[in-house]
């Protein structure tokens, strides 16, 4: 089948729509037609090498669509679905059964390997091959063979062109929150970070009931569009020592969790330092491998806290995507607010506008 296709072809380097030509699906895959699909921070960094995906690549991550052909061995999923798009995972491993499939033992080769597990790729160019299945979809595409285990089945009348989000960045900062967290009504959060994946969790520390919640940035408006959305406090770190900042606000305790969504070392510090006495914090923001932070254990050690290195917000996408749409709908989840909307053609501009920070969630639109 011929396909349009955004190709990440060296680091620091605009994206090439092109056309590509996409394989049958396989017996466990199906076939969807991206209706859109969001642009995240990873999309970035992969490009860039961060992490080491075979170039040329298909990236896109947070894809969203109706499903176009169906493998004979699929039997949960029907031509016309209309599914979100999560990360892959091998559902057999100890991880996977669990409950924990965002830790499955071959994540890391199913997302980033760029190839399916025989080492087939999905996609070429003129006989050249192309990486594929990046998180296990590469949705920067018109078309796209995903397996069906990380396709998730949503309404018929569901929004689609919105939804794509949830499958990654959404899923990561609210799943932090509601799945690892779990702050109580009445508890104390602060958020480091007022990106799509710092907001995300704030919505979900409003969902949750948590009624001191502190958003942590250097940028004035994000920190202003932060209170407008439910935190109670903000801190800009560049005029203030956050930690001393926070404490103030808690009355000397500090919060009883916290969440860094940069993955800088010295903002991992101040999250740390942040918490109170067996607060509990965790960390989401990705970094280069071989990324170091500080992390004072003789000051900690007494504290008691705990941290956790969380990927994909330790969610069951099948389980959690249709839960955050739930809330969605009650009105009490309104990530629609983070999002701003991009033709697919747009695709450079709207990893442009991401790093600068002029948009929150860039999602293309097919």
């Amino acid at each position: 089948m011929k396909i349009q296709a955004a190709v990440a072809t060296a680091p620091s380097t605009p994206l090439d729509i092109r056309e590509l030509e996409l394989d049958e699906p396989r017996a466990d895959e199906v076939t969807v037609r991206l209706v859109a699909s969001g642009v995240c921070h990873t999309d970035a960094i992969v490009r860039d090498q961060w992490y080491p995906v075979p170039l040329p690549a298909v990236l896109g991550h947070e894809g969203s669509g109706i499903v176009t052909a169906v493998g004979a061995a699929v039997t949960d999923l029907a031509v016309g679905d209309s599914v979100v798009l999560a990360p892959a995972s091998c559902g057999v491993c100890e991880q996977c059964i669990t409950g924990h499939p965002q830790y499955c033992v071959d994540f890391y080769a199913l997302n980033f390997g760029g190839s399916r597990t025989d080492g087939s790729s999905s996609l070429t160019s003129d006989g050249e091959r192309i990486s594929s299945n990046f998180f296990g979809q590469s949705s920067f595409a018109t078309f796209t063979n995903v397996s069906a285990r990380n396709a998730v089945k949503v309404a018929g009348d569901a929004p689609l062109e919105l939804l794509g989000p949830l499958g990654c960045g959404i899923m990561t900062g609210s799943g932090a929150v509601l799945n690892v967290l779990r702050p109580a009504a009445g508890e104390s959060i602060a958020i480091f970070g007022t990106g799509a994946v710092g907001l995300a969790g704030m919505l979900a520390a409003v969902a949750a009931g948590a009624t001191t919640i502190i958003m942590v940035d250097i940028v004035p408006e994000r920190l202003d569009f932060a209170l407008e959305l439910g935190a109670t406090h903000t801190v800009n770190s560049r005029e203030v020592d956050p930690v001393e900042r926070i404490r103030e606000i808690t009355g000397g305790q500090g919060v009883q969790y916290a969440l860094d969504t940069t993955g800088v070392p010295p903002v991992f510090a101040q999250m740390t330092k942040s918490l109170a006495i067996r607060g509990h914090g965790a960390l989401v923001g990705a970094a280069k491998l071989g990324t170091e932070a500080p992390f004072d254990i003789g000051s900690l050690l007494t504290s008691g806290i705990t941290v956790s290195m969380v990927v994909e917000g330790d969610s069951v996408p099948r389980e959690f995507i249709p839960r955050l749409i739930a809330l969605y709908e009650r009105g009490l989840f309104p990530f629609d607010k983070l999002v701003k909307r991009y033709e697919f053609a747009d695709i450079n501009t709207a990893f442009e506008d991401s790093e600068s920070g002029v948009t929150i969630k860039p999602v293309l639109v097919f």
